[in-house]
């Protein structure tokens, strides 16, 4: 991806937590077990996992370092330590959702015909809300740290990249300006995201046939596409 966190690193890389640091678990009756040891790395996946669902419950500013160490069983110094404090946590917690989903959606890209390819885009977009949805809550949501490290509008950019090798060929097929595949690729791509903030909330119609659908719009839309438009109504500029 175009911008790499720093954060991915830790504060101090794998190392184990200290004894100091550690505070005893709880059973949800309120009762303490024995400690859980981790090694650093168990430590630094378990805090990113709460992390990931405490933020999508209650988004950037509504999460505290304190109700993260509390949900691990760990006190908050241990979190500063993997992370240096809650924007580092969160920063890699969105790069990590981030390349998974340019992940799914490149591996997605498969190869075939035109229409194929926006078919398999649109179905690794939906398949991303329908099974890490935690992760897309945290995507689409604005926070102080996703002007630094990254937003949900910059990778619909690197999604629309990959999108945009397809429109060129069929823009070129067509006797079409090739020069216009950018901007198309970013009206398909932010089509299919925002009918997945939709779905994300009301999980009907099925999965397939909110694909069929969005295919069905841009690939017909594609189909009588004119090589010039032009403005009908009174507003030219």
């Amino acid at each position: 991806m175009s911008q790499r966190l720093q954060h991915d690193g830790g504060v101090n890389g794998t190392n184990g937590d200290s004894a100091g640091h550690r505070q005893p678990s709880r059973r949800s009756g309120g009762k303490t077990a024995g400690r859980v040891r981790m090694t650093g790395k168990q430590r630094r996946e378990q805090l990113l996992e709460i992390g990931r669902v405490v933020f999508a419950e209650r988004g950037y500013d509504g999460t505290s370092v304190e109700e993260i160490a509390e949900r691990a069983g760990v006190s908050k110094p241990v979190v500063y330590e993997h992370f240096g404090g809650k924007e580092g946590l969160y920063a890699v917690v969105v790069d990590r959702e981030m390349q998974l989903l340019l992940d799914m959606v490149t591996g997605a890209l498969t190869g075939g015909h035109s229409r194929e390819l926006l078919e398999q885009a649109a179905f690794a977009l939906m398949d991303y809300i329908d099974t890490s949805t935690d992760g897309f809550k945290i995507l689409v949501r604005d926070s102080p740290v996703a002007q630094s490290t990254g937003s949900f509008a910059s990778l619909i950019g690197d999604i629309a990249t990959q999108v945009e090798d397809i429109l060129g060929l069929e823009f070129k097929s067509r006797g079409f300006d090739a020069r216009l595949a950018p901007m198309y690729s970013q009206m398909l791509v932010g089509m299919v995201a925002l009918t997945g903030q939709w779905w994300l909330e009301v999980r009907k119609p099925a999965k397939a046939e909110v694909a069929a659908h969005l295919v069905n719009l841009a690939w017909h839309g594609l189909e009588g596409l004119e090589r010039h438009p032009k403005l009908v109504g009174d507003r030219k500029n």
